[in-house]
């Protein structure tokens, strides 16, 4: 039976996807990119056809018009290109409706972030509980299989945190996610991300320590880590996606969540937020326009796909995790660093959305080959890691494991 591809969403994030399913799609059938915007998934399609990413030229590759919040359009379309598989990269706000449609037409359902509802932001935690886990029971009564938040983080780093739990701990203290950028895109101010969803982000920290949610003002807390390849950083302290499912399905005491940021990036998202150009609430103008601020902010900053072409330098992304093993303390770095202009070369994409995009693709093979078929509702880290990390080293994303003398408790 042919893996049909439908692959929701045209930003960047989706553009590698789409490369590496392209890549490899002796092993799917078709390829479907839909958008609201189908002039961007024309963009991707002479992307792949431009770098020759197209494997085996008598698959089809082609686009669709959707609306993602249309539920019986996307089952008319998921039917209509016979998709087996469905990516989800579009914004965090259509999670429910893909998913519902994946669940009606019995195709596999993945994406890589939580779902947002666009009237609240930071909900109280565990997040997944509060949407995606209230259809896990119906996923699992349907045979239907739904992989959630399989990027790099959420993703990569769950895996990583499950290969830990098989291969390298009896019992686990702490883990640390540590996320940096150490590459420069030539802009005076510009996310790597959809601008929206990155600020909606970072309006407070919730964090799992000492087994419970600890909430904690953004950016205060700092700690410079000395990284493999691209050296020390200063990591702050933030909330994120794989924390509400790591919480409830890795036993550890903390797990914790540091983002890079730069003094110049600290300043200019802080001066937004002060004078509230980074609030979801509509605001009207002098000439009675209602505008939301942070719609505005995004419309006026770079498209973070058009930053690939000039980017340089490196990301590395990991986690520090410390425990016992054999009685003794154990501390490890399990990583993979990324290079901005290598990513380009490739697929004319930036590091951050090649670190993204490339997971799901690699996902996507894994349920098409029958190694991934949970036919229920899981996250990452509730999946073997090992295939999943054995293929990410041959498409594109390598990991490393550093081990480090242990340290004190933290």
């Amino acid at each position: 039976m042919k893996n049909n591809v439908l692959i929701i969403g045209a930003g960047a994030v989706a553009h590698v996807t789409a490369h590496k399913c392209a890549q490899n799609n002796d092993i799917f059938g078709n390829i479907c990119i839909a958008s609201r915007r189908q002039s961007k998934c024309e963009d991707i399609i002479e992307s792949i056809k431009r770098k020759n990413s197209l494997k085996d030229k008598t698959k089809k590759l082609n686009s669709k018009l959707i609306n993602a919040l249309d539920i019986p359009a996307l089952v008319k379309l998921i039917q209509k290109t016979n998709s087996k598989i469905v990516i989800n990269l579009g914004a965090a706000f259509i999670n429910m409706s893909v998913l519902e449609a994946c669940i009606e037409t019995g195709a596999t359902y993945m994406d890589t972030a939580i779902h947002e509802d666009p009237d609240k932001v930071c909900e109280d935690p565990p997040w997944y509980a509060n949407y995606e886990w209230k259809r896990k029971d119906l996923c699992k009564e349907k045979g239907v299989t739904a992989i959630l938040g399989v990027g790099f983080d959420p993703g990569v780093v769950n895996a990583y945190c499950a290969l830990a739990v098989k291969h390298h701990f009896d019992k686990i203290d702490t883990i640390d996610i540590m996320d940096v950028n150490a590459g420069s895109h030539g802009k005076y101010f510009a996310t790597n991300f959809d601008p929206e969803i990155n600020f909606r982000e970072f309006k407070k920290v919730w964090t799992w320590i000492d087994r419970n949610w600890v909430c904690k003002p953004v950016h205060t807390e700092k700690q410079v880590y000395d990284f493999p390849v691209v050296g020390k950083q200063p990591i702050y302290l933030t909330g994120h996606d794989e924390l509400h499912s790591l919480s409830k399905n890795i036993d550890a005491n903390s797990i914790r969540f540091w983002m890079g940021f730069s003094d110049h990036y600290i300043n200019c998202f802080t001066v937004l937020k002060n004078i509230g150009l980074l609030s979801e609430i509509p605001v009207k103008t002098s000439e009675g326009i209602e505008v939301v601020p942070l719609k505005v902010v995004k419309a006026c900053l770079p498209d973070p796909k058009s930053l690939a072409p000039n980017y340089t330098g490196k990301t590395c992304i990991g986690n520090l995790i410390k425990g016992q093993k054999d009685g003794k303390n154990k501390e490890i770095f399990i990583y993979n660093t990324c290079d901005h202009k290598e990513c380009y070369n490739e697929v004319e994409s930036q590091a951050i959305s090649y670190t993204a995009g490339v997971p799901p693709a690699a996902a996507a093979i894994l349920v098409a080959k029958g190694i991934w078929n949970p036919q229920t509702m899981v996250n990452v880290e509730e999946l073997d890691p090992d295939p999943f990390i054995e293929l990410l080293n041959k498409i594109g994303l390598p990991t490393e494991i550093i081990q480090i003398k242990p340290t004190a408790k933290s």
